[in-house]
């Protein structure tokens, strides 16, 4: 009895200890189901966290690819209302409309709304008013369901060089064709028999030259235009007050023909980077300039001077003088104040445009005061070469003067 009482112990104690075991087994494996739980949470918590970063650097990017645009961009969805805009359609339109119905100009609400309905590409132009800007719009179906991308550019600039350049075209054509016209006319009147009357004769054979001589100024002027539009080569070191020295010789027998008084007064001053050839088709216009178009018994004053940093070309005349409603248009190409009298002198209407070209391309300015009937003083400031200006020549150097 006492056996069976002790084996039946052992097996409830083996039991026990089996359950146990199997508790602490079942606890480990769930464990270990939580442990991988948790990772897995934890790894698709990362993924999830990295594809937000990418997504947001992805935006960023974008962003800052489409605000940095020239162009505006505008996507409307399929119901009209706005899904993107970038910064530049802000400065285009002044605003950023929610929608279509509040986009402005009309021609570029009317623009989206044909794009979003026709599906095809639409473009347009609008002004957008004071001041005066022109907008060029297109519109582009993204999609069947009616979504609309508006890119829009500023074309202002684009139809104002276009304009400049129609007003050439027409100014050069006209100025080309009036000597042109005079040479045909005198060569067929001596065809015609003027050549058995020798003073008729001397008459339009100088004015064959004159006209010639003309046509030859205009066409150089118009070279030289063309090839400062692409600038300057700045490689040289240039003295302006000996440039001015050599141009006043070459024309001083121009102005003592024309019964005037021409004088140079030079301080020394420093060298300029730039453009010998340029800088003496500056002075040389500008001389030439003031002495067409000042009378007989009349004077014109040359000064080189340095101030500021900056080397000064005052060109003073005693002449006819410029009203003040053409002052702020004398540097125009072909505009003339008194036309009759430049082409009676000779002038192309050029010269002062091209100083104004050679003095932005040495990165100076050039300026004009006047009074009618009392003459005009035109005064060019340009940079001082950044090595001239701790050797620049001193005060007391001999001066250029010319009679």
């Amino acid at each position: 009895m006492a056996d069976a009482l002790f084996v039946a112990g052992i097996a409830a104690g083996a039991a026990a200890v089996g359950a146990v075991a199997g508790t602490a087994t079942a606890r480990a494996t769930s464990r270990k189901r939580v442990a991988r739980m948790q990772a897995t949470i934890i790894a698709a918590q990362g993924s999830l966290e990295a594809n937000e970063r990418s997504s947001a650097e992805e935006r960023l990017v974008r962003d800052t690819v489409l605000d940095s645009m020239e162009e505006g961009v505008l996507l409307l969805d399929p119901t009209g209302r706005r899904v993107f805009a970038n910064a530049a359609l802000r400065r285009h339109l002044g605003t950023v409309p929610e929608s279509v119905d509040a986009l402005l100009p009309l021609d570029l609400q009317r623009a989206a709304k044909q794009a979003a309905t026709s599906r095809s590409i639409t473009r347009t132009e609008a002004d957008t008013g004071a001041p005066p800007r022109w907008l060029r719009a297109t519109a582009i179906p993204v999609d069947d369901e009616g979504s609309v991308l508006l890119v829009v550019r500023d074309v202002t600039e684009a139809r104002r060089l276009d304009a400049v350049r129609r007003d050439f075209v027409a100014n050069a054509s006209h100025e080309l064709k009036t000597p042109a016209a005079s040479i045909r006319a005198a060569a067929e009147t001596l065809r015609h028999g003027a050549l058995d009357d020798p003073p008729a004769a001397r008459r339009f054979t100088e004015q064959l030259e004159r006209e010639a001589m003309r046509l030859s100024r205009i066409v150089s002027d118009l070279l030289d235009l063309s090839r400062l539009e692409s600038g300057s080569d700045l490689a040289e070191r240039v003295r302006l007050d000996i440039v001015a020295a050599d141009e006043l010789e070459r024309l001083e027998d121009m102005a003592r023909e024309a019964g005037l008084a021409i004088e140079l007064h030079t301080e020394g001053v420093p060298s300029i980077a730039g453009s010998g050839r340029d800088l003496a088709l500056l002075v040389r216009n500008l001389i030439d300039n003031a002495v067409r178009y000042t009378p007989s018994g009349g004077r014109v004053d040359v000064s080189v001077s340095a101030e500021d940093g900056q080397v000064v070309l005052e060109v003073a005349d005693t002449g006819l003088g410029i009203p003040q409603r053409d002052l702020a248009r004398v540097f125009e190409r072909f505009y003339r104040v008194d036309r009759a009298r430049s082409r009676e002198t000779g002038g192309t209407g050029l010269g002062l445009s091209i100083v104004r070209h050679v003095a932005g391309n040495h990165g100076g300015e050039v300026t004009v005061r006047s009074e009618l009937s009392a003459g005009s003083t035109f005064v060019v400031r340009l940079p001082v070469a950044e090595a001239a200006r701790t050797d620049a020549p001193s005060p007391d150097a001999p001066s250029a003067d010319a009679p």
